[in-house]
């Protein structure tokens, strides 16, 4: 399979070392040094994207993945208010891309067993639950797309909680006492050289359970999106990376 790489940071270089140790060909890599090479005829010499870019230009390389006709999976998060237009424009013009918070296999499992645990702790309205995540400081969205995909999933099994607020922990200080009692607390911290961890907290006057992944490093990141660019590459359609795994099954 021939890949083209739509941003080329350590992530985008995780990925390249993932690719080719799976016997892919790297054809294209792209960062903010060369992005006049960002064109139809260069992305058509791939089967498939991947794109680890930034907000700020993760639009623009969809658009340009869809005029080239080439199936395009998509880690960059903070994007996703735009997911219904993105949508509608892949399937008008029969295009291809998957999409994600997280294409880890453990925060897949993770995010699964979070909506199953919401379920049955609806059942105890006496504990309030709360994500805490934690990521390197360079991490540009707050609160992670992941966190917000763990949130959505309580959410939708706790009937207490109707939203999500976010509050980026600075000095150890937060103003958690503005939390209003039916929205779910997102506690983002930066912290240097983190990949990612992230916590989901029941708390009751008697007990505490924590629910927690660690990512140890951005391998499982990576190696997520190229199977992910592995599955996309012969379909056409809008999926998200649920329809990957599937655990529903």
């Amino acid at each position: 399979m021939k890949i083209a790489l739509l941003g080329y940071g350590k992530m985008g270089k995780i990925i390249e070392r993932i690719a080719l140790d799976r016997k892919h060909e790297i054809v294209l890599k792209i960062d903010k040094d060369n992005i006049h090479e960002l064109t139809t005829e260069n992305l058509q010499q791939a089967d498939v994207a991947i794109e680890f870019s930034t907000p700020y230009t993760v639009l623009s390389n969809i658009e340009n993945c869809f005029k080239a006709g080439v199936p395009l999976v998509v880690g960059t998060t903070g994007w996703h208010h735009e997911l219904a237009q993105v949508r509608q424009e892949c399937e008008l013009t029969n295009n291809s891309l998957i999409y994600g918070t997280n294409f880890s296999v453990g925060v897949n499992i993770f995010f699964y067993v979070n909506r199953m645990l919401a379920r049955l702790m609806n059942n105890y309205p006496y504990y309030d639950v709360q994500v805490e995540e934690i990521h390197h400081t360079q991490k540009l969205d707050s609160p992670s797309g992941t966190a917000i995909t763990i949130a959505d999933g309580i959410i939708e099994n706790i009937d207490s909680k109707t939203g999500w607020k976010n509050i980026l922990v600075s000095d150890n200080s937060t103003d958690d006492n503005n939390i209003k009692a039916d929205q779910l607390l997102i506690e983002s911290h930066r912290i240097d050289s983190v990949p990612g961890a992230h916590t989901v907290i029941y708390d009751s006057e008697v007990d505490t359970i924590e629910f927690k992944h660690t990512a140890h490093n951005r391998n499982g990141f990576a190696l997520g999106a190229v199977l992910a660019a592995e599955w996309i590459q012969d379909k056409k359609g809008f999926y998200s990376v649920e329809d990957m795994f599937n655990f529903n099954k």
